[in-house]
């Protein structure tokens, strides 16, 4: 029978701990209350911080004799990450926390698949909860008091949270349909193409588009690698300049790996390669000083990439693509790589985007399965759309 986790410090958050079982059970779940705690449990518990605790790589005294408060943390953490990857009776997980609990917790909760209801209650819900969240679907609910005894908001607040993770599970919804699910990656530069990729292929496939902001990109890999999409057409690559030029929507050094792991279909092409994003212009970085910039917006600047940057740029495209082996087929649109990136288009230059394009092609190894391709076309033709369409349709069939 699957159960709804609630985990917290047993130690030091008992009160509540026990608080937000009763209140679930109450509302008709059925709970596993678990201690992700270091010290003696103020509360009864049915998964001690023991048994978790033994799930760390190093055994129970990595975690449970470490002296340094932060290290504790930091290593039950791990302990507990992997000790959810390993149940298969979780119906949803609810965490209460303060800066060390929620830490613990959602360390835990990234590594669950998304779809599963995840609820945080923390104390830091109301600041920057990138660094808890990342790419997951966590959903972070603030304490409003800090969790030092129940009081008469804490008991409302806890309340509504065992409500909402209650009906989060009563009838789960599964991440499957009918038609099988493509990633695709799009910037605002790069809509035309991807809005008509994915109007010729929604008859048959469930499109999932992601934004290219760093995040977007890593969602997508995320869901590769857990098996939730069927294949990829990755045309906005963008997040890659971010990444080795200081921008501020960044790929990590993984973008392309769940794509080397899983061996999907993969058709990827040079969108929005043309440029890194900066906030506003007073936050660039001194050293980019006298570069040509465009304003996308009061709060986002865009500066374009030089010949020596896009050739490093494809240097690391070709080199990660060279680590895929299953089906790639990779596009180059010769006419330019953005909306920007065209004849009279603030970023257009023809001599950048020939670096990049000799670049990608002296890096890439060629194989039966791996292909670069090189088109006469501007990236948001039309015809670019069908050639991606027709090119992801070859390498997918059975």
């Amino acid at each position: 029978m699957k159960r709804i986790y609630v985990v917290g410090t047993a130690d030091t958050k008992g009160e509540e701990l026990a608080y937000l079982a009763a209140c679930i059970e109450t509302a008709g779940g059925s709970v596993a209350r678990v201690d992700v705690g270091t010290r003696e449990p103020a509360t009864e518990v049915d998964i001690n911080a023991e048994t978790v605790a033994a799930c760390h790589p190093e055994g129970v005294g990595a975690v449970l004799a470490c002296d340094d408060r932060g290290e504790a943390v930091e290593a039950m953490g791990i302990a507990f990450s992997s000790f959810l990857v390993e149940r298969e009776d979780i119906a949803g997980i609810i965490g209460i926390g303060g800066g060390g609990g929620t830490s613990i917790i959602t360390a835990g909760m990234r590594q669950l698949r998304l779809g599963l209801p995840k609820i945080m209650v923390s104390t830091l819900a109301s600041g920057d909860v990138a660094p808890y969240v990342d790419v997951s679907d966590i959903v972070m609910m603030p304490s409003v008091t800090d969790m030092a005894g129940l009081n008469r908001l804490s008991r409302v607040i806890l309340h509504n949270a065992a409500q909402a993770i209650t009906a989060m599970t009563s009838r789960p919804a599964e991440l499957t349909a009918s038609k099988p699910a493509l990633g695709l990656t799009m910037f605002g530069v790069t809509t035309p193409a991807v809005t008509a990729m994915v109007e010729r292929l929604r008859a048959d496939y469930d499109c999932l588009v992601f934004h290219a902001t760093g995040t977007g990109g890593r969602t997508m890999e995320k869901l590769a690698d857990s098996g939730l999409v069927s294949g990829v057409l990755d045309i906005t690559t963008t997040e890659v300049c971010d990444l080795l030029f200081g921008g501020v929507l960044p790929a990590t050094p993984d973008r392309l790996g769940a794509i080397a792991r899983s061996g999907l279909p993969y058709v990827g092409s040079v969108g929005a390669l043309d440029m890194v994003n900066f906030w506003a212009p007073e936050t660039i970085p001194e050293r980019y000083a006298g570069r040509l910039f465009y304003r996308h917006n009061p709060n986002i600047t865009l500066m374009r990439t030089t010949s020596a940057e896009c050739a490093q740029i494809g240097r690391w495209l070709g080199e990660k693509l060279n680590l895929c082996h299953g089906p790639v087929r990779f596009l180059i649109p010769e006419k330019g790589v953005s909306a920007l990136d065209v004849e009279g288009g603030a970023f257009f230059d023809p001599q950048a985007d020939v670096a990049l394009f000799a670049a990608l092609e002296a890096t890439v190894k060629p194989t039966a399965a791996r292909r670069i391709v090189r088109l006469p076309l501007h990236i948001n033709e039309p015809q670019f759309a069908e050639a991606a369409v027709a090119a992801y349709r070859d390498i997918a069939k059975p």
